[in-house]
């Protein structure tokens, strides 16, 4: 089995700006490496963060400096009319996978509801460049884009919710849950189950979190699941994040399982761990 981190954060100078994370001044691909290994993880995709300039740098040596390790969801500013040219050669990018946006957020979040950024998504539909979003209370108007563009791939971040960015848990972290599963029928949509223990108020592992994880399953399927952390604010190690999933989830039979924790997010993000990033 395949294990691939579905998100991570490096970074090498200043404070997370999202208290969630662990508030440390640096995460670099080296300590990340040496995690992975001790969690039993192969590989993990890089969504370099916006509070170190230097992210993408890192993120762009760290494909270089460990080969089939990492991979990278960057991102174009929106606000930039360059952005519209840069998508059709986004994956030459060693590593390059796709693009990633947070619209939780004025004024990203206004822009998504305004129709602003039809130029994003027929750009990246037409290059086969696929978008992950975190975007909880804009489920429904990604849906309406997933509809008009049939051949975007669109991934929803942590589980549909927000990702640390609420100090809701459990249950009530949860109550866009209806709005995200609606979002199965569309075949070019898919879900990122990523960050499942920060929103739990309880130890290991995490029992109420399980229900929520079967009904994606049920919804979307193990093709359209993908396991990760967001490791940096995860409350426990990557190996019972890796557990979690692998041990304490016994509706899930070993091929399912070999999707959800890599196979499915290599294939739906084009990522052959072994020659690269496949158009």
């Amino acid at each position: 089995m395949q294990i691939v981190d579905a998100q991570i954060h490096l970074w090498g100078s200043g404070m997370p700006s999202n208290l969630s994370h662990r508030q440390v001044t640096t995460f670099t691909p080296e300590e990340a490496i040496g995690l992975m290994d001790e969690g039993g993880v192969a590989a993990a995709v890089i969504h370099p963060p916006g509070w170190d300039p230097g992210s993408d740098d890192m993120a762009t040596a760290a494909v270089l400096n460990y080969p089939g390790r990492f991979a990278i969801m960057g991102a174009t500013p929106l606000d930039d009319p360059e952005s519209r040219e840069r998508i059709a050669t986004w994956r030459d990018t060693p590593g390059m996978l796709g693009l990633r946006y947070n619209f939780l957020n004025k004024p990203a979040r206004q822009m998504l509801h305004d129709g602003e950024l039809e130029w994003l998504w027929t750009a990246a539909e037409e290059a086969g460049v696929p978008i992950a979003t975190l975007a909880e209370d804009s489920l429904d108007v990604l849906g309406r884009v997933a509809e008009r563009h049939p051949g975007l791939r669109l991934t929803i971040d942590h589980l549909g919710g927000r990702g640390g960015t609420t100090p809701l848990k459990d249950d009530a972290s949860m109550t866009h849950m209806p709005t995200l599963l609606a979002l199965a029928k569309l075949p070019n949509v898919a879900v990122k189950a990523t960050g499942a223990p920060g929103y739990s108020s309880e130890a290991y592992p995490f029992p109420i979190m399980h229900t929520y994880l079967q009904k994606i399953y049920d919804a979307f399927g193990p093709n359209r699941m993908f396991w990760g952390t967001d490791i940096s604010k995860m409350p426990c190690s990557w190996g019972d994040c890796v557990t979690m999933f692998t041990e304490e989830l016994p509706w899930l039979n070993k091929g399912e399982l070999n999707l959800i924790m890599g196979d499915a997010l290599c294939a739906w993000w084009g990522w052959d761990r072994n020659g690269g990033i496949s158009k």
